[in-house]
C-alpha cells in the first residue's frame, strides 16, 4: 500500500500537480510516507523551469551537424541518441542486413568482447544499445549526469572498435535464423507481409526486414562494415540530447564522438508509391482463426500542410480503437471480431492506409466486406458532427500526456526537424485541429477515394464442416 501511494504521489508531481500533495493531511500517514511528503515537497517547490527544445547546427569538417538539445534538470539523467538518416532497412543491400548490424553493435567491442563490455556498462549503469527503423539507424546512450562523461567514452570505445569477430557474427546469425523460423508460425507476421507484398510489390518494403534463412546466412563481416562505413557518416548524423547539462558542454562531448565518424557519400531512399488495386488473397494454414491485414494507397505526403485533417479522419476512421467507425461497425454492431483497427501511415518514403481484424475462419469474407463497406460509407458520408468534437477533445485533452516527459519532448522535436518542419509545428497542429469545420473534414475525408482500393491478405484455416 505505501509503494502504491508513493507512487501516486510521483505522478501527481510529474504531471504537475504539487498542491495535491502540499495540501494533504500528512499527519493521517505513518513516518514513511511522512518522509515522502517531505521530499515531494521539496520538489514541488523547486519550481524548475523547463527550457523548449532548440534546435542549433555543428561543425565537424565543414558539415554542419543538426544538434537537437534540451537542459532538463527535474532528474539528474542524460540522454542521447545519435540518429543516422537513409540508414533503416530500406537502405538494406541484402535482406536482413540493417537488422543483423544493429546485433553486431549490440555485441560490444572486439577487444572486450560482449560480456565484457556489457560489464563495464552495467558496472555504471551505462545504457548503450542500437536498433533500426525502416528509414533511420539509432544508437542510443543514457546514464546518471556523474556517469555520462563514462558513457560517452564507452560509446567512443564501442565507435572504434566494433565487435568484427567471425564467432560473434555466427552467433548473432544463428539467434536471427531461430527467430525466423519462428515467425514461420506467426499468423501475424504472415499475413501483414503478404500484404505488404500486395501494396509495395517489388520492393524493400515486400520484404522481411530481419531477412530470410538465405539472405542471413550469405551475409559476412564485410557485408557488415561496409554498411557501416557508407552509412554512419557525418552527413547522414543528426543528434538528439538531453538531460541535466548545459548545452555547452553537451556540445563538447558531442564533438568527440561525430569526429570519429567517417565521411560518406549523402544517400536519399527512393520514395515508395503503394498499387491501388481491390484483392483479396487467401492463404490457407494450419489456423483456427481468419488474420485478415489490409492497405490501401494514400496520397498524403510527410510534409502535407494538411496532417492535421488526417490525424483527426484517421482517428475517427479506426485509430482511436473503442469508438471508432471501425470497432463499432465490425465488433459492435456484427461482432465479427475482437478488435478491429486502422491508421494512416505517413512517412518519408511512403505513405499508406492500413489496418487489421482478427475473426473466425467462418466468418473471414463477411470481415472483408464489412471493412470494405465501412471504407466506403466513411468516404462517401464523412463524419458527424459528434465524431468530429469527440475527435478534438480527445486530441487536444491528452497533448499534456504526449509531451511531459523530456524523452517525449525529443522525440516530438526530432519528427519536426525530420520531415522539416519547424520545432513547435506540433502545437500550431493542434491549434489547426482545434479549429477544423465539419465541412472542411469531410471535403479532405472525400476527395482520399483511394483508400477504397484496399487490398486484403487473409491468412486462415481451413472451414469446418456442418455436417
Amino acid at each position: 500500500m505505501k509503494k502504491i501511494i508513493f507512487f501516486l504521489l510521483i505522478q501527481e508531481v510529474l504531471l504537475g500537480n504539487p498542491t495535491v500533495i502540499i495540501d494533504k493531511n500528512s499527519t493521517a500517514y505513518d513516518e514513511v510516507l511522512k518522509d515522502t511528503f517531505l521530499k515531494m515537497k521539496q520538489i514541488a517547490k523547486k519550481q524548475i523551469v523547463k527550457k523548449r527544445v532548440a534546435l542549433q547546427y555543428i561543425d565537424i569538417n565543414d558539415t554542419k551537424i543538426p544538434f537537437i538539445f534540451e537542459e532538463d534538470k527535474n532528474l539528474p539523467i542524460i540522454s542521447m541518441q545519435l540518429i543516422f538518416q537513409n540508414s533503416g532497412t530500406l537502405s538494406d543491400s541484402k535482406d536482413g542486413l540493417v537488422q543483423l548490424t544493429a546485433s553486431l553493435l549490440n555485441e560490444g567491442t572486439k577487444k572486450e568482447g560482449s560480456v565484457g563490455f556489457a560489464t563495464k556498462l552495467e558496472s555504471r549503469a551505462i545504457t548503450l544499445g542500437t536498433h533500426s527503423g525502416k528509414e533511420t539507424f539509432v544508437m542510443e546512450l543514457g546514464s546518471l549526469k556523474e556517469e555520462f562523461h563514462t558513457a560517452i567514452e564507452r560509446m567512443i570505445e564501442l565507435i572504434k572498435d566494433p565487435n568484427y569477430s567471425t564467432e560473434t557474427l555466427d552467433k548473432i546469425k544463428t539467434q536471427t535464423i531461430g527467430s525466423i523460423k519462428r515467425r514461420e508460425s506467426d499468423f501475424d507476421y504472415i499475413s501483414s507481409l503478404e500484404m505488404k507484398k500486395m501494396l509495395f510489390p517489388n520492393t524493400l518494403l515486400a520484404k522481411p526486414s530481419s531477412g530470410t534463412v538465405e539472405s542471413i546466412e550469405s551475409i559476412k563481416v564485410e557485408d557488415i562494415q561496409k554498411q557501416i562505413t557508407t552509412h554512419m557518416g557525418i552527413e547522414n548524423a543528426i543528434v538528439v540530447m538531453g538531460g541535466d547539462i548545459n548545452k555547452f558542454e553537451a556540445e563538447r562531448l558531442v564533438k568527440k564522438v561525430l569526429t570519429l565518424l567517417p565521411s560518406v557519400s549523402p544517400q536519399v531512399l527512393e520514395r515508395m508509391k503503394p498499387i491501388g488495386k481491390e484483392q483479396v488473397k487467401k492463404k490457407i494454414l494450419k489456423s483456427e482463426q481468419a488474420y485478415v491485414y489490409f492497405g490501401a494507397p494514400l496520397e498524403v505526403a510527410y510534409d502535407s500542410n494538411e496532417s492535421h485533417l488526417s490525424r483527426v479522419a484517421s482517428f475517427i476512421l479506426g485509430s482511436s480503437g473503442f469508438g471508432s467507425r471501425m470497432m463499432e461497425e465490425i465488433r459492435v454492431k456484427k461482432g465479427l471480431a475482437y478488435s478491429a483497427y486502422s491508421r494512416f501511415n505517413i512517412n518519408k518514403t511512403h505513405s499508406y492506409f492500413s489496418g487489421y481484424l482478427q475473426t473466425k475462419v467462418e466468418t473471414g469474407a463477411e470481415a472483408v466486406e464489412s471493412v470494405k463497406e465501412v471504407v466506403n460509407d466513411f468516404i462517401t458520408k464523412g463524419v458527424t458532427e459528434e465524431e468530429l468534437t469527440s475527435a478534438q477533445q480527445f486530441l487536444l485533452g491528452s497533448e499534456p500526456l504526449r509531451n511531459e516527459t523530456l524523452s517525449q519532448r525529443l522525440n516530438r522535436a526530432f519528427h519536426e526537424f525530420y520531415n522539416e518542419k519547424p520545432l513547435g509545428s506540433a502545437d500550431e497542429e493542434l491549434k489547426k485541429i482545434e479549429n477544423i469545420t465539419l465541412d472542411e473534414l469531410n471535403r479532405f475525408i472525400a476527395k482520399h477515394k483511394e483508400i477504397a482500393q484496399l487490398s486484403f491478405s487473409v491468412v486462415t484455416g481451413e472451414a469446418k464442416s456442418n455436417n
